[in-house]
């Protein structure tokens, strides 16, 4: 039988210099780091450098960490901070047009169709509060259940269960709208 190791034996085992155990960290915690960072930036690969420049603070940062039994939410506040710092620093960068002239590349119609849907999804998502896009998140993404999230995201399980319902429900009704 396999124990599995808590986060406060992960983390003391790293500070003592067991870089394992900081890899097995980041499996546990990489995809819920993704889904936060996307919820605040709403791009994929935003939030790929966002989660990824948050482990290794969290790595070279780790003495920092008070309460290791609660790394899991000292690291996605982390990766909320540099997410909205993120954003911060994309809406002061001028946005650059492309050149008309570039040609179009053809994609197969079934990418097409993934594209477009990633793309409602995404605008839907956008229209959320920022609370509610990272609650939808980990409850639909990560299977985290409410005390994992009220824990994560410093709430109440109430105020989870509350933002999750309102979320489906808002997310419901844009994506039953036909897109424009």
């Amino acid at each position: 039988m396999t124990v599995t190791p808590t986060d406060e034996q992960l983390v003391h085992a790293t500070l003592a210099g067991d870089q394992a155990s900081f890899a097995l960290l980041v499996h546990r915690y990489r995809r819920a780091a993704l889904a936060r960072a996307l919820a605040v930036v709403a791009d994929d690969a935003e939030a790929e450098d966002v989660a990824q420049e948050a482990f290794i603070q969290a790595y070279t940062e780790l003495a920092t960490c008070r309460d290791p039994a609660r790394f899991g939410p000292w690291l996605l506040t982390s990766v909320r901070r540099r997410a909205l710092n993120r954003i911060r620093s994309i809406q002061r960068r001028r946005a650059v047009a492309l050149d008309d002239t570039v040609p179009a590349t053809a994609e197969p119609a079934g990418e097409l169709d993934r594209r477009e849907l990633r793309g409602r999804l995404h605008r839907a998502l956008a229209q959320l509060s920022l609370i509610q896009r990272e609650v939808v998140l980990l409850a639909d993404l990560e299977h985290w259940s409410h005390a994992e999230i009220a824990a994560g995201l410093g709430i109440s399980v109430l105020m989870s269960r509350r933002h999750l319902s309102d979320a489906r429900r808002k997310l419901r009704t844009l994506l039953d709208t036909p897109s424009p």
